[in-house]
């Protein structure tokens, strides 16, 4: 036993030499893997952009020069609490108000309705013209959603506007009753 140790520990009984490794660490995986990084949510971030609808505006100072026929008129007045004032025709003929919502058999029903007629009347849907009104008291999602629900019913021609004199004056009976 004796001889296999002075054999482990060398012959002239020599302390054996410590062998020092490298305390030194290679970060170039490491600088690389954040570079990749640092590259993809580069790109993720400008690649994902937010998509919005095109809303065309009117240019408010000329009158707009051409006549609608009031029986394919759809006016929508948007109020507080989600609802919604509507009529057919202009608002100088004193028209009946209605109140719908955007429910399942809201505002929706009644556009398809309007499609309906106005194409049994001129042979296309298209012709179905819709003006938005927001007033001060509706919110902008409810804006939102009258906008969503034109475009879910495809209508071509729709309008926004600023609710008027003839407006106020048709609304305030329905208020006060």
């Amino acid at each position: 036993m004796a001889e296999i140790k002075n054999k482990l520990l060398g012959n002239n009984n020599k302390k054996s030499a410590f062998i020092k490794k490298s305390t030194k660490v290679d970060l170039t995986p490491m600088v690389d893997l954040g570079f990749l990084l640092i590259t993809f949510f580069v790109f993720t971030t400008t690649m994902s952009q937010p998509t919005v609808m095109n809303l065309n505006m009117p240019y408010d100072k000329v009158e707009p020069g051409d006549k609608i026929c009031e029986s394919w008129v759809l006016t929508v007045l948007l109020t507080k609490d989600n609802l919604i004032k509507y009529y057919e025709g202009m608002p100088e003929s004193n028209p009946v108000i209605r109140i719908t919502s955007f429910d399942n058999d809201g505002i929706r029903n009644i556009i398809l309705q309007k499609r309906k007629v106005v194409k049994n009347a001129t042979g296309s849907a298209d012709d179905f013209v819709m003006i938005i009104k927001p007033s001060d008291e509706s919110t902008f999602q409810n804006f939102v959603n009258i906008v969503d629900e034109v475009a879910i019913n495809n209508v071509k021609h729709y309008y926004t506007s600023e609710i008027d004199k003839n407006d106020l004056n048709n609304l305030h009976p329905l208020q006060k009753q």
